[in-house]
């Protein structure tokens, strides 16, 4: 850090005009001469050292001091901090000295070195021992400039060890560095006062303004200096508008909005985003609940609000409805999202965001969004950068680069790594063709089937009760948690396809299985794929693979592949021939990625990878995938447990 350009006459000038006392000051401190209840300017520096002053400090010292150190002292000879920082007093020429690590600290910090310290560590390590030490007063805390910490403009690094903290040193690159911080920390300080009113609180509210205007223009990147910045003083407004920004750029973390909760122009958007955290579990406290009630009633909510929001943010019944234009693409968007069409459903959001409307001056972006059950998924980090790249709120600037789709077209992708999923886990579905996918239920569903709210399909699965948990339900039965929606048709078709998908299940595909094809063809061709990539081991089945396609009720073709054996039925096209697609040569991915793209490209048959792992759609149970037992046949159970002698 170059101290060439900093006018240290200005900068301590300006600290010493502007200090007022904290909140907590003792009021009496300080009377005047006549007794009074006046008080007398506290001074916080001293007249400047003279260059034979700082040169005799220097020769005792056998040091040259660091430039931003050496300048401050030949402005000031001494300052005082500030009553609420650790250090409290910083000494002059006269009053500088080595600390020589009085208390041990060096043998404690290189007993945690470890094979392989970084250097800051070993710098740290022997800071305790060379440091010079600057403070004449403070709150059991120490300030040292390490010589062997430097940069190349031969600055010392200082360190301000806390003795009562039990924790690292805080490190700052220089003095200057140091004095800078602990300006901000005294703006910050007092940023509540209402007469805590200067030139530099009216620079930096300005600073806070022309960010929010560069946000709404969609020029965050530019904004966000500013407003962090601006935080350092403790200004107000930029923390909740900062928090924005960092909030979109990664929508998975979690921020803190203040009294926005309470507000009702920002409560809609506000507090059901804050009730995300707690209702998915984010490691909170057994009492998660009534600690969160606590702090959002604390911050001005009312607690039965707060309590409804939380419970229908978890139960994801919570609908994201702002008004006006923006509102009805959100409508929109959510209908394609909920049925699996993730990317058209974000492209209506995205070409909507110029006509958001803020709903009062704290907010910038619309946050609401991101604690929708439905659209919350959608809002990636990248579509979080480009909805604060949009510009928006009757802004103008120009429209950021689109994010990449989500969703590759076609089936390969059952067969790559993906959020949620391994190549090597199992899957099945079941398409039928020209339908609205809420029929699928009385097509293949059990008895009394039914959608479920949009749900994250992994979680609907896993959760689902198994066979010996169901009243009714027999133990050689093999019902399904499906996923719903629909996908467009290519290949020719033209139409599409509604979809039922298991990915989660993992059942293996044996020689009971009855495949839904028929059921769901009542009204049009069907199509059912089950992969079993489970590899052979002794003692277990081979890897499998069927399909079947039946219109009408119908069975047209089908085929099952279990190692080196095929099994067929019915006329089934080339482009489908399964001694065409499964060559023994090949590897079992080879083989399954060669079909999955034959089924895509004759049938034009898809499904949208973001929906399926990392999205919200709808559910349903299916009927048994394993037919029941015939006459003469029987399942044999085995059920295990732990007997304790």
């Amino acid at each position: 850090m170059s101290s060439a350009s900093f006018n240290w006459h200005e900068f301590l000038g300006r600290w010493q005009e502007e200090w007022v006392p904290p909140e907590d000051a003792d009021e009496d401190d300080g009377e005047g001469e006549d007794g009074g209840g006046e008080q007398t300017p506290v001074r916080l520096g001293r007249p400047g050292a003279d260059e034979a002053a700082i040169a005799a400090a220097e020769e005792r010292l056998g040091r040259r001091l660091p430039p931003s150190y050496r300048e401050f002292l030949a402005v000031s000879d001494g300052w005082q901090v500030d009553q609420t920082a650790a250090i409290y007093q910083l000494g002059g020429t006269a009053d500088i000295d080595w600390f020589r690590d009085p208390y041990g600290m060096t043998p404690l910090y290189e007993q945690n070195l470890g094979d392989n310290p970084r250097e800051e560590e070993v710098l740290l390590a022997g800071m305790w021992r060379r440091a010079l030490r600057l403070e004449t007063d403070s709150d059991m805390s120490y300030a040292l400039l390490d010589p062997e910490d430097t940069d190349q403009d031969g600055e010392w690094a200082l360190y301000v060890y806390k003795g009562w903290s039990g924790e690292l040193p805080d490190r700052y690159p220089s003095f200057r560095a140091y004095m800078e911080a602990m300006y901000r920390r005294f703006h910050s300080d007092r940023a509540g006062l209402p007469d805590f009113v200067n030139a530099t609180t009216r620079a930096q509210d300005a600073h806070v303004e022309q960010a929010r205007l560069l946000a709404l223009r969609g020029r965050y990147e530019e904004a966000m200096p500013l407003l962090e910045e601006a935080l350092s003083f403790g200004r107000p407004r930029s923390a909740v508008l900062l928090d924005q920004l960092r909030h979109l750029s990664a929508p998975s973390s979690s921020r803190s909005y203040g009294s926005m909760v309470a507000d009702p122009r920002y409560l809609p958007e506000i507090l059901p985003v804050e009730a995300m955290a707690p209702a998915r579990g984010d490691g909170w406290r057994p009492d998660a609940d009534e600690y969160w009630l606590r702090m959002m009633t604390a911050r001005g909510a009312a607690p039965k609000t707060a309590e409804a929001v939380l419970s229908a943010v978890r139960d994801g019944t919570h609908r994201y409805a702002p008004p006006g234009p923006w509102g009805r693409a959100v409508a929109e968007a959510r209908e394609s999202a909920r049925w699996g069409a993730s990317d058209a459903a974000w492209r209506v959001l995205r070409d909507a965001l110029p006509l958001w409307e803020p709903p009062g001056p704290l907010l910038i972006a619309p946050l609401g969004v991101l604690a929708d059950p439905v659209l919350g998924p959608l809002i990636t980090p990248e579509r979080g950068r480009e909805i604060l790249a949009t510009p928006r709120a009757g802004e103008t600037g120009p429209a950021p680069e689109p994010a990449p789709a989500h969703d590759p077209p076609g089936l390969t992708w059952l067969r790559e790594p993906a959020a949620n999923r391994q190549p090597t886990d199992g899957y099945r579905c079941v398409w039928v063709e020209g339908i609205d996918p809420a029929r699928l239920p009385a097509l293949i569903g059990e008895e009394g089937a039914e959608l479920s709210a949009p749900v994250d399909p992994k979680r609907a699965s896993v959760r689902a009760p198994r066979p010996h948990e169901r009243e009714g339900v027999e133990l050689w039965e093999d019902r399904a948690v499906v996923a719903v929606g629909r996908t467009g048709g290519t290949g020719g078709t033209g139409e599409g396809w509604a979809f039922a998908f298991d990915g989660y299940s993992h059942h293996y595909l044996s020689d009971l299985f009855l495949s839904p094809a028929a059921a769901a063809s009542s009204s049009g061709r069907a199509v059912v794929v089950w992969s079993d990539p489970r590899r052979s081991s002794p003692g277990d089945h081979p890897a499998a693979f069927h399909l079947s396609v039946a219109e009408h009720g119908e069975e047209l073709y089908a085929f099952t592949v279990r190692g080196t054996e095929i099994q067929r039925s019915g006329a089934i096209p080339e482009a489908l021939d399964p001694a065409r697609l499964f060559r023994p040569e090949d590897t079992e991915r080879d083989n399954e990625l060669r079909v999955l793209e034959a089924l895509h490209t004759e049938l034009g048959l898809s499904l949208p990878r973001f929906a399926l792992t990392q999205g919200r759609i709808h559910t349903f149970t299916t009927r048994s995938w394993t037919r029941a037992p015939r006459a003469g046949e029987g399942f044999a159970y085995i059920s295990f447990g732990r007997h304790r002698s």
